[in-house]
């Protein structure tokens, strides 16, 4: 079998903020989508809320391509935004903005969502990171996504950036996943043997009604429906556009080296459901200042130990893609810690300086909003 091509795609979803009241834009005015699409082209669009914009890399064949594009795209956002009186932040929930106050997107598709999930998707102001891996074979997307499922907890843990939601402190790293998991049809997928089994699965959805195509999939892991990838969904917006590009350098890395195990006829342990999810879970919880089962092993390790392990395990597959610099950046996540942590800490320090509790957390979108683009303007 030939050597996958493994190119790259990242979609990052934003939440735009008024930069006076910090609040999110629940009304931008309607001319702002035409002057962002004519400023960047179909690299932005609409999403779900009108308080959310959309933006997706070109492929790329590096994770230092994921950057340039990043940095052209995050800059681009921000001169259109900025224009308006507004900013932008890169983190999966908000501080303290009310869902109640959101407003969908007038769009078919969004239309259909908003009638059929009710509730469960109105709620959904939170934002992910999309990252698109190039596997042409359909069997071998399938049992690749079967084994890389395994570090799905990982990127998560990596990646978690959403804290806060409607002014209160959730005691999580990552509390998107919770408003996400309201949704059917989320979460880790089920093991498949083939791409027919695949394709079975989705059939026995549309045949009976209960979704028109594959788009209505929305699990951590699936194999997109409009290109020949695997799209990873799991990781929350990261903040520090670095740490994006470390993700997906890391991503890059574990299908290579998946891929490299099948070529001498080994392969990655595929566990049941259920643990991946109990490590999901700690993820969702913790983020990296805490452990993570390995089940190989049959003990927790902390994730910085398993954030040097991974650069350990894929240090030759990052040296055959050129990727060692961004590889070695992920060990940097766990030590400095997740967008979680910081912005944790800049409310702390603002109520330290005399902020009362509304005012820190105004503070702490100002820092995302500075943090969104330190690596940009840098």
């Amino acid at each position: 079998m030939n050597r996958p091509a493994f190119t790259l795609g990242v979609e990052e979803e934003y939440l735009l903020v008024d930069r006076e009241s910090r609040d999110l834009v629940a009304e931008p005015p309607a001319d702002l989508m035409p002057t962002l699409s004519e400023a960047i082209g179909m690299q932005v669009s609409p999403e779900f809320l009108k308080s959310q914009v959309e933006i997706g890399t070109s492929v790329c064949a590096t994770p230092a391509e994921v950057r340039q594009e990043l940095k052209r795209l995050r800059g681009a956002v921000a001169d259109v935004v900025s224009g308006y009186g507004y900013g932008f932040i890169a983190a999966s929930t908000h501080p303290f903005a009310r869902w109640t106050e959101q407003h969908h997107t007038q769009k078919a598709r969004y239309d259909q969502i908003a009638r059929d999930l009710a509730a469960a998707v109105r709620r959904m102001v939170i934002c992910g990171m999309h990252i698109h891996c190039g596997i042409e074979d359909d069997d071998l997307r399938i049992d690749l996504m079967n084994q890389v499922t395994y570090f799905l907890p990982h990127m998560l843990a990596l990646s978690a950036s959403s804290p806060y939601w409607q002014g209160e402190d959730t005691g999580m790293a990552s509390y998107r996943l919770t408003v996400f998991d309201a949704l059917p049809r989320t979460g880790i997928p089920d093991s498949f043997d083939s791409w027919q089994e695949y394709q079975r699965v989705v059939s026995r959805l549309t045949d009976v009604g209960a979704i028109e195509d594959a788009s209505k999939i929305w699990w951590d892991i699936r194999p997109s429906v409009r290109w020949p990838t695997l799209e990873a969904r799991v990781a929350d917006v990261c903040t520090r556009m670095e740490d994006a590009v470390a993700l997906s350098a890391l991503y890059q890395c574990l299908l290579s080296m998946l891929f490299t195990l099948r070529e001498k006829n080994q392969r990655w342990r595929v566990y049941p459901r259920v643990l991946t999810e109990e490590n999901r879970w700690r993820a969702q919880r913790y983020g990296a200042t805490r452990d993570l089962a390995d089940f190989g092993k049959g003990t927790m390790v902390p994730m910085g130990d398993l954030a040097d392990e991974l650069v350990g395990l894929l240090k030759e597959e990052a040296s055959q893609l050129g990727c060692i610099e961004e590889l070695l950046h992920v060990p940097q996540i766990a030590r400095r810690g997740t967008s979680s942590q910081a912005q944790r800490q800049a409310y702390e320090e603002a109520r330290a300086a005399g902020a009362d509790h509304d005012e820190a957390l105004r503070m702490v979108v100002d820092y995302l909003i500075d943090a969104t683009m330190y690596e940009v303007k840098s």
